[in-house]
């Protein structure tokens, strides 16, 4: 088995966790800076690796359009090609289909849509996004679904969620004979919408067909926060134990600890990065803006106790000059120390569980990031 549970929190369903890859050990629970075209935004891997990054993502719909599979081939693979020895994950390209409404259509055979780039004509089938995530060299694969939009009624929810299962079966079937050595992990996409019945009826499913690892995808696609949580409480105890569990796209540090607490694994989301380029840094204490007046002659680090290079060196008068003179190492300094927070965050959750602390962690640390809350 590719993943190893080490120990369940006594208070709780949080869990620790270890994913063995083709290009090293995950240890779980993890954050994934999301590296969309084979690059995490403004970092560069050794960067990366500086941060404490264990695996990032790549996005197998722009990578398919941009650069293309023959130059990424031509390269030895997406590892080579961006210089990153460590496990990616890819996305299929399920949620950029959802976010293409208007260029495309979708059909039981797949999805035909527009090329963004040039609006040339294109296709994605579940067999076709799985062949390019092994093509690619992923680690970890994930099966191609349909991501349906929020708000949506229950009969069109219930008739994407029957088509996601079929191609999620298909994709299934054509990495079956594929060798053991050179595939991926593949893992299933539990969907469903706001609908409890539809959720519990996807990851049932999904779990008879036996998938190496499960998320769950139609989060953070407009939804209230209830919503998303209520989407998380009502797939995750239909998942087995012995499985990794993956929550897509999400989220914010206390809706992470949060979602901990209810057994998931895996976590990514552009958060650090987006709001880095907006001058916006992570702190224990919630988001500060640095754009902001008050921080002009301001001599501390952006966070007295981070490690990352950004905090030992600079202060936070200089970051807010440089992101009010638009110098592109401004934005490059928050993003370092916003992914740093992010990483040093799940391992501070996992030296928590490590040592039966969990359900204190958990209580201080949203308590104090909820009570200062964002700085616009």
């Amino acid at each position: 088995m590719p993943f190893e549970l080490l120990k369940t929190d006594s208070n709780s369903r949080a869990r620790r966790g270890r994913l063995v890859t083709q290009h090293g050990i995950v240890e779980t629970p993890v954050f994934m800076p999301v590296g969309t075209q084979g690059t995490v935004k403004a970092m560069t891997p050794e960067e990366l690796c500086s941060v404490g990054a264990q695996i990032i993502l790549g996005n197998t719909y722009h990578l398919f359009l941009r650069p293309g599979l023959e130059v990424i081939n031509h390269f030895g693979g997406l590892h080579r090609f961006m210089s990153w020895k460590h496990p990616i994950l890819t996305d299929s390209g399920g949620f950029q289909v959802f976010s293409l409404a208007k260029l495309r259509r979708i059909a039981e055979e797949g999805v035909y849509f527009n090329n963004h780039l040039d609006g040339s004509p294109c296709f994605l089938s579940p067999e076709i996004a799985t062949e390019i995530q092994t093509s690619m060299g992923a680690d970890v694969a994930m099966a191609f679904d349909e991501c349906p939009p929020y708000p949506c009624d229950l009969e069109y929810a219930a008739a994407s969620l029957e088509r996601t299962l079929r191609w999620a079966l298909r994709c299934r079937t054509w990495l079956e004979g594929r060798s053991k050595e050179t595939r991926p992990l593949l893992f299933g996409i539990v969907q469903g919408a706001t609908y409890r019945d539809l959720r519990e009826k996807s990851a049932r499913a999904l779990v008879g067909m036996e998938f190496d690892g499960y998320a769950i995808g139609g989060v953070s696609v407009g939804e209230p926060e209830p919503e998303m949580m209520k989407a998380i409480e009502s797939s995750e105890p239909f998942l087995p134990a012995d499985r990794p569990r993956y929550a897509m796209g999400l989220g914010t540090p206390v809706q992470m600890v949060e979602m901990v607490a209810q057994g998931i694994d895996m976590f990514d989301t552009v958060l650090p990065t987006r709001l880095a380029r907006n001058g916006t840094a992570f702190t224990e204490l919630g988001t500060i803006n640095l754009k902001n007046n008050p921080y002009r002659l301001d001599e501390r680090p952006i966070e007295e106790a981070c490690t990352c290079a950004t905090c030992r060196t600079f202060t936070r008068g200089y970051i807010r000059h440089l992101i009010k003179a638009e110098e592109i190492l401004g934005l490059r300094l928050i993003t370092m120390h916003n992914l740093h927070f992010y990483v040093n965050f799940m391992n501070r959750i996992r030296a928590a569980l490590d040592a039966d602390l969990f359900p204190s962690f958990r209580e201080r640390f949203v308590a104090d990031y909820s009570r200062h809350g964002p700085e616009n």
